[in-house]
């Protein structure tokens, strides 16, 4: 192609139709990315739920760039329907997708799928391309960018990078959680923490809540039902080490379970006068036995193995309406755009409020004739739609997201938790998530120093995260616990106990003052007890001190206690520790240790069995 060929090509034709007009979100999402990165050259996210129009923010935003943008998806379902609302303004743009038959790569912007790019690098800039490299690069659905900087997009990254090291890399996503990772990026406008430190995403510069996208009227309403006949129980499932449920443990439910008919029949009867349905089975066989209990010409069934050319049957057959009723095992969580649907049926359990999210924003997108969206939930899935994600996998039992206000900074942090009626009685959280201002650096925020939870660096005496190797103060290697009990079983003046029960009493000393006695209790009966005295102001912030910060369920909230028979009424509020390490002293031993959090190779006592 000549250079005058090419510029042309680059610029686009202009059409007739006017370009697309932004909602007023769209438009402060389009104004948030640019001021971020004229000022940085970090990744960043922007956060807008499923059917808010990301494919117009990213066409807006390859329109207003000055270089060469590169956008990418995993589907090519994606890909064809970002470059489409591009061509809406009138301007033309390449694509690169072997499922679209396409493989151009000369235009200014460029719509591709990750993987045909990841098999064609060359083709996407090199040291003699006097076009010079990609500014730009926008990765559709970025919860799906990895860690690893072997995996698929860091290759396509560190490719562009070489090229042009200050590329500038935006995610969209409306769910920015991956599992076994957390929340994908490190810091949210909104001030505060959400992942961790070596994110590759390091701002969250918008985000759109889906409660607000609801109430102005830009999604559908969600009206979740309970179901009226028997549901399926997957109670006593848990994830695997993936975070991801098990096909053939999801299976075992399910499989001729004896709810499926009627649970098909009340999605039936619900249906009669909906537009289009949409069911998520738990497993293929699953798929297949409720794909039998629907109208057979109303019905299709797609999964994973479907060959290419009939999901694309399929899919056509029901974006028409010429299929009522669509079943999919895990493969149209995302990338699926049919706005008629107006029935989601669950018939699986979803391992995060991310997946539930995406599975119900199927229904969501606006359509003539639709005021709403039944979402039918037959799996007893906990998920609240319009809860925030936490960041951090629900922890076993009936925990919910709870708030925990920072009493260094007054941050509201999100954990997980549990509550007595206002009161949060336990929490989860180890650090604040708040962003405070950084004194050695003028105009830039680090995250808040209070610890929630956190071990001790002996040599300096720093606070660590209770998972850290190395003191993060002196860079010392911290004491492991197993070395620390191992250490204290060889000594004959020592006692370990594998604690199985904690008792608190109120009693006098020898001198008849009152004193709060904690006796620690293991399997075989043997004790070891401390004792607190609450009296002055001075004992009863040494009693915070050395022992509520460690034992409180929910660290960090404001409850003081004044006297033994305070804390003993609100007992329900402590955790006793995993181990207790004591040393004789004369006749008596004295608690020197106590191990919270414990993780390794010793049995802990509520493991026994």
């Amino acid at each position: 192609m000549s250079k005058s060929n090419s510029s042309k090509a680059a610029q686009g034709s202009p059409l007739s139709s006017p370009p697309p007009a932004l909602r007023p979100y769209q438009t402060e999402t389009v104004k948030r990315v640019v001021e971020h990165f004229r000022g940085s050259s970090d990744p960043a996210v922007v956060v807008l739920p499923t059917g808010s129009g990301k494919s117009l923010v990213i066409a807006e935003l390859a329109r207003l760039a000055r270089g060469r943008v590169l956008v990418l998806a995993h589907v090519r379902e994606l890909v064809e329907q970002n470059h489409a609302k591009y061509q809406a303004y009138g301007l033309e743009a390449d694509i690169f997708s072997a499922g679209l038959k396409r493989k151009e790569a000369e235009r200014q912007v460029v719509f591709g799928s990750v993987q045909s790019v990841i098999r064609n690098l060359a083709r996407f800039g090199s040291d003699e391309d006097e076009r010079g490299g990609f500014t730009l690069l926008v990765i559709d659905e970025c919860h799906r960018v990895s860690l690893k900087e072997d995996a698929g997009y860091r290759q396509v990254i560190e490719h562009l990078r070489r090229q042009n090291p200050q590329l500038k890399v935006l995610g969209l996503t409306a769910t920015p959680y991956r599992l076994g990772q957390g929340f994908i990026y490190h810091r949210h406008t909104h001030g505060m923490v959400r992942g961790d430190e070596d994110c590759f995403f390091r701002d969250c510069v918008f985000e759109q809540p889906l409660r607000l996208m609801v109430k102005q009227g830009y999604l559908a309403r969600p009206e979740r039902i309970d179901a009226a006949v028997e549901r399926y129980d997957f109670s006593q499932l848990m994830p695997a080490s993936s975070g991801l449920f098990r096909e053939e443990e999801l299976n075992r439910v399910v499989a001729a379970n004896r709810a499926t008919p009627g649970i098909i029949q009340e999605i039936i009867q619900r249906a009669e006068n909906r537009q289009g349905v949409m069911i998520f089975a738990a497993s293929v066989a699953h798929a297949e036995e409720v794909l039998g209990y629907l109208p057979a010409r109303e019905a299709g069934l797609i999964t994973g193995a479907s060959a290419s050319a009939e999901r694309e049957a399929l899919i056509s057959a029901f974006k028409a309406r010429k299929l009522k009723y669509l079943v999919n095992v895990a493969v149209l969580t995302t990338g699926f755009d049919a706005p008629h649907v107006d029935l989601i049926a669950i018939l699986r359990p979803t391992e995060s409020v991310s997946l539930y999210q995406q599975i119900v924003g199927r229904g969501l997108r606006l359509s003539p004739g639709k005021t709403d969206c039944l979402v039918l939930d037959y799996a007893g899935n906990p998920w609240d739609l319009y809860a925030p994600e936490v960041g951090s996998p629900k922890p076993p039992g009936d925990n919910e997201p709870v708030q925990v206000e920072c009493p260094a900074c007054g941050h509201a942090n999100l954990f997980w938790g549990k509550r007595d009626s206002d009161l949060v009685i336990e929490h989860f959280g180890r650090r604040c998530q708040g962003l405070v201002e950084d004194a050695s650096v003028a105009c830039r925020k680090r995250q808040c120093d209070f610890r929630f939870r956190f071990k001790v660096c002996g040599d300096c005496g720093a606070e660590n995260d209770i998972a850290a190797r190395r003191c993060h103060g002196c860079q010392v290697l911290l004491v492991d616990a197993d070395d620390k009990l191992k250490d204290a079983l060889k000594l004959k003046d020592a006692r370990v106990l594998r604690v199985s029960g904690m008792q608190l009493e109120a009693v006098l000393n020898g001198r008849g003052l009152p004193r709060l006695k904690v006796t620690y209790h293991d399997e075989d009966g043997a004790t070891l007890s401390e004792w607190f005295a609450l009296e002055t102001a001075a004992q009863r912030q040494a009693f915070h001190a050395v022992f509520l910060r460690e034992h409180l369920r929910a660290p960090g909230l404001p409850w003081k206690p004044m006297t033994p028979e305070e804390v003993i009424a609100e007992q329900h509020r402590l955790r006793g520790p995993d181990f207790v390490i004591g040393r004789k002293v004369g006749r008596h031993f004295q608690v020197r240790e106590k191990l919270f959090d414990y993780s390794g190779r010793y049995r802990k006592a509520q493991e026994a069995g």
